[in-house]
């Protein structure tokens, strides 16, 4: 997981659907996008069967490199909030095999406790 911990900045929320029709190639059957995160030019996509990050690669971004990383693999996650006036929100998640969390700051756009629901939802199943 090395590019991600270089990954830093604020993301915000696209359109599920666009991001179904773009990545359909590499979904599963039956595998449907429930929400996506733009992080500069990278995504961050929670699907129903796992968490799929996209890493565009060199000065164009054609080379993309996908991690696929199943729910089952997440051993926990948190979020943390600076208070009601701050710009920025914390998800951190922690995978088996991995001793530091991934970590991604999201801006005040975004609701970081429907995020973490979502999460939740397919790591509790």
């Amino acid at each position: 997981m090395g590019f991600l911990d270089g990954l830093m900045g604020n993301a915000s929320e696209i359109n599920a659907a666009e991001v179904q029709r773009e990545f359909a190639r590499i979904l599963a059957p039956n595998e449907s996008i429930e929400k996506a995160y733009k992080l500069i030019r990278d995504l961050f996509i929670f699907s129903n069967k796992r968490l799929i990050l996209v890493d565009k690669q060199g000065l164009t971004g054609k080379k993309v490199e996908y991690h696929s990383i199943p729910y089952k693999s997440i051993t926990h996650f948190s979020i943390e909030t600076n208070g009601n006036f701050d710009l920025e929100a914390e998800l951190k998640i922690w995978i088996s095999g991995n001793a530091l969390p991934l970590q991604k700051q999201f801006n005040k756009n975004l609701n970081i406790y429907e995020l973490q629901s979502v999460l939740a939802e397919y790591v509790l199943k």
